[in-house]
């Protein structure tokens, strides 16, 4: 398994849809399914498990259209995105889906077949939260593909034959040899293939094909990988060793992960704060977009805002205002930022952004903030999940609090362990948290948790700069926060089959919904 990084598993993806785990991780999986057919595409057959997820979901909650939209080759913020049905038919290609059983071991399991004319290739993957994405099998080999770095498959008669056509100045980091339904090698490699290479390759005795996978991820991997940290517990040493703040120990933790310069990583994280900026003042404009449950509310509680009728005026609810701008914008299909999921991305940006208004902080001060936050989850991702399939809604929601707490302590000029003490207390806070989506859509209860996982973010972050005691350490409360998500009964793990999903009240506007889809 790859080291996780803050702008592939944490912060990321830029995208439209209303859930990472479906709608962006799909997309991911149908461009690698355009690169293993060479874009020649005829149809596809796809199987989902009954005891997954997807069966009750994957219309509702985007994996359709991000499945079918990366086989189109778009990428997750695609402004064609909501076309994807019209523009599937006008490719001519086919669609069948199946509901069996295969013993899924991962409730976000795709397994699928892609065709054109001349050849079919099998591929199984899961979504394993935020975007991130894992191909367990191709054509009947057992792989590791997390798509992030440049992925040459060269099919033929035995290892041997294709392994004499690799040109000697070909330069790679991995190498596996596999055996299912067809014998390839598999190439893997940070940086891409020269198409000469490929070419050479192609046209050698013994090799009767090439698929060449592109990455699907913004930070690729490599050999050799070090990191400073990978638990709470040595970033704490390292940075009281060195009078390191939380974000300059994310910055130096990025810049490890990725190769790339501790210059690269600000101007990352700056232009992330900026499309996270410009989603919540669209969602301040207004939206409009008929097929959801709620309607644009951030308006009105901002004309109440401005008339002194609410309890406080002040910093809570600027970013009560923020968040569900934000998940507005979400719930339009408008462009946002999965911070850490989608249907998690308004309580982190609504909480930086809200309260660096109220503070008069600059954009610089709230990049800082967001690496911080950044860090945070990546020692969740690395550790536990954010997939509500596999941890219930404190995956998602529970993790965005602990960021924005320890994001909210940074921008308040708190020192590290105040920030890791915000963080701990926050994700203590939301254990337990319980996913039931309404209409099987990730609308509501999903706008009031990400409000309360604001809000718990700012009672922790003030409890932190007054030094109260976290009790139990962050490094522990992420593994129980592991532990407690795996316990949460399958019915109240995104499935849409328990708690809120199955009022009264949710299956009328389900209903509706359905025939207002069918008008």
């Amino acid at each position: 398994m790859a080291i996780s990084s803050i702008f592939n598993d944490v912060i990321g993806p830029v995208m439209r849809g209303p859930s990472s785990s479906h709608s962006a991780a799909a997309c991911r999986i149908g461009l690698l399914l355009r690169d293993l057919i060479g874009a020649d595409i005829s149809g596809l057959i796809i199987d989902y498990d009954p005891n997954g997820s997807l069966v009750t979901t994957h219309e509702s909650q985007g994996t359709d259209m991000g499945l079918y939209g990366g086989v189109l080759g778009w990428q997750a913020d695609d402004e064609r995105m909501m076309s994807y049905r019209q523009s599937i038919t006008d490719a001519g290609i086919s669609i069948q889906v199946n509901y069996v059983s295969y013993d899924a071991q991962h409730p976000n399991t795709y397994r699928i077949r892609i065709s054109n004319t001349s050849i079919e290739h099998s591929l199984t993957a899961i979504s394993t939260g935020g975007g991130m994405i894992e191909v367990q099998e191709i054509d009947g080999a057992v792989v590791e593909l997390f798509g992030d770095c440049y992925e040459l498959l060269i099919y033929g008669c035995d290892w041997q034959m294709i392994e004499k056509s690799l040109p000697e100045k070909l330069q790679f980091d991995f190498i596996e040899r596999h055996q299912g339904q067809r014998c390839f090698l598999e190439l893997k490699n940070a940086v891409g293939f020269d198409p000469a290479d490929i070419l050479i390759i192609e046209n050698s005795e013994g090799v009767d094909f090439v698929r060449y996978l592109k990455p699907v991820l913004p930070v690729l991997s490599r050999k050799n990988i070090e990191v400073p940290f990978l638990r709470c517990n040595e970033l704490l040493a390292m940075g009281q060793a060195e009078d390191l703040d939380l974000w300059q120990l994310a910055v130096r933790f990025e810049s490890a992960r990725g190769a790339i310069s501790e210059a690269d990583v600000l101007q990352r994280m700056r232009d992330i704060v900026r499309i996270m900026d410009s989603s919540i003042k669209s969602g301040l404009c207004g939206t409009e977009y008929e097929d959801r449950i709620l309607h644009s509310q951030s308006v009105g509680f901002s004309e109440c805002m401005q008339n002194n009728s609410l309890l406080d005026s002040g910093l809570l609810n600027t970013i009560v205002m923020y968040v569900s701008a934000m998940m507005e914008v979400k719930s339009s299909f408008g462009v946002i930022v999965a911070a850490p999921t989608a249907g998690s991305c308004g309580a982190l940006p609504g909480s930086l952004l809200g309260a660096g208004k109220v503070l008069g902080k600059s954009e610089d001060e709230i990049v800082k903030a967001m690496l911080a936050a950044g860090i945070v989850g990546m020692f969740i991702s690395e550790h536990s999940s954010f997939a509500a399939e596999v941890g219930g809604c404190q995956a998602e929601c529970g993790a965005g609090s602990a960021m924005a707490a320890a994001g909210l302590v940074t921008l308040a000029e708190g020192n590290l362990q105040q920030a890791i003490t915000a963080a701990s207390l926050a994700l203590q806070n939301s254990l337990g948290m319980i996913c039931d989506p309404i209409a099987n859509r990730v609308e509501a209860p999903c706008l009031g948790r990400n409000v309360m996982a604001a809000s718990n973010a700012v009672s922790c972050a003030n409890m932190a700069l007054a030094n109260y005691d976290p009790v139990v350490t962050f490094d522990e409360v992420v593994d129980t926060h592991f532990v407690v998500g795996k316990s949460i009964a399958h019915e109240l793990r995104c499935t849409a089959l328990g708690g809120l999903s199955i009022t009264d009240s949710s299956k009328q506007i389900e209903a509706r919904l359905i025939r207002f889809k069918s008008c």
